[in-house]
């Protein structure tokens, strides 16, 4: 079990300790449950009464509490509450257990590259040309296909399909199931398709006719830079002739799908069940929440945030706050949705005029 002292947790979320430093803490707890050797996340005054029921010796506490009458021996202040349980849960998270080295049982390509220090686990298969990061560590039933790479000090976590020229850049994470690397989905009919003619018309597909899809297949591979995460049974698919690709600092949730030729920008954050259709681009920046639809060949601006169940079908400015199905301006939303409200009262008023 890992344990630290009050004084080494402060100075890692550079926080303000007052108290008893030497106290040692062995985890974290919500305040109500906390035993004496955990400590208590109680960063705003409505966790004063849980803090009463456990045992907790120490807590991080909301500015201005009084650690003392609250019962403590010490307290922990921090200016960002939420940000800290960023740095509580590195600090705290041993990460899986996976013994350096390649597993006897695993099952390693001759010409793969293997950087130092790195753990792979049993039941791998790593393929032709893979190359294999300094300090990363992959958990058992991973398999990463020929020519990819994976930068140093990645997790790749149990069950992950990584296919084949699949490039991933420093610390990356990708959680149970995700596959990456898949074909896209591209599909042709030897003439012109009635998807293609209601697409073009807005409604009419034309006269039915018997035609089979032919597959393109995808050529290209998947781009990922540095500090990127994957969710659980998220999927990124394979370019079909340039890559996919995303961007640094971008994280996706459980659930999300990239689909072919997709270029994400840095630092997005897309929430569960989000997809993005074949060659979108999404700028820097963009948060999209669950369940967010964003339809192919169109471009979403640096900074945009598009609320839950949001679908978008055009052209996003930068900057923009969306919101509904189809996607408009969050204020015009609210102001469509109050009038929708306000629709049987009107037609009420309507027919008693008449």
């Amino acid at each position: 079990m890992t344990e630290f002292t009050l004084t080494q947790i402060a100075t890692a979320l550079g926080a303000t300790l007052e108290g008893n430093g030497d106290l040692v803490m062995s985890g974290a707890s919500e305040p109500a449950t906390a035993k004496a050797d955990q400590l208590a996340l109680a960063m705003d005054p409505k966790y004063a009464d849980g803090l009463a029921k456990g045992a907790a010796q120490a807590a991080i506490l909301w500015q201005g509490a009084d650690w003392q009458a609250l019962g403590l021996k010490a307290g922990i202040f921090v200016p960002r509450p939420r940000y800290a349980m960023s740095g509580l849960t590195t600090l705290m998270d041993p990460g899986p257990e996976i013994d350096e080295g390649i597993h006897a049982m695993a099952v390693v390509h001759p010409s793969a590259n293997i950087g130092e220090g790195a753990a792979i686990g049993p039941f791998v298969t790593i393929g032709r040309d893979v190359t294999v990061g300094v300090n990363a560590r992959i958990a058992s039933h991973v398999s990463i296909s020929e020519g990819s790479t994976i930068g140093d000090n990645a997790l790749i976590l149990n069950g992950v399909r990584i296919g084949a020229r699949v490039q991933i850049g420093a610390n990356f994470i990708a959680q149970p199931g995700c596959v990456i690397g898949a074909d896209g989905f591209s599909f042709v009919t030897p003439e012109k398709s009635g998807v293609e003619n209601a697409r073009q018309s807005l409604g009419d597909q034309g006269e039915a006719s018997q035609q089979s899809w032919t597959r393109i297949h995808s050529l290209g591979g998947v781009t990922i830079g540095d500090n990127v995460e994957v969710g659980a049974n998220s999927t990124i698919d394979r370019g079909t002739i340039r890559n996919t690709s995303i961007g640094n600092g971008t994280k996706l949730d459980n659930l999300v799908h990239i689909g072919h030729n997709v270029q994400v920008g840095d630092d997005c954050l897309f929430c569960g069940q989000a997809g993005v259709a074949g060659s979108s681009r999404i700028g820097n920046r963009v948060v999209l929440a669950g369940q967010c639809g964003v339809t192919d060949n169109i471009f979403v601006g640096d900074d945009v945030i598009a609320g839950g169940a949001s679908k978008i079908f055009t052209n996003a400015p930068a900057g923009r706050v969306l919101l509904g199905y189809p996607a408009v301006k969050m204020e015009s939303h609210i102001e469509m949705q109050k009038s929708l409200r306000r629709l049987p009262r009107f037609m009420k008023v309507l027919r008693q005029d008449k």
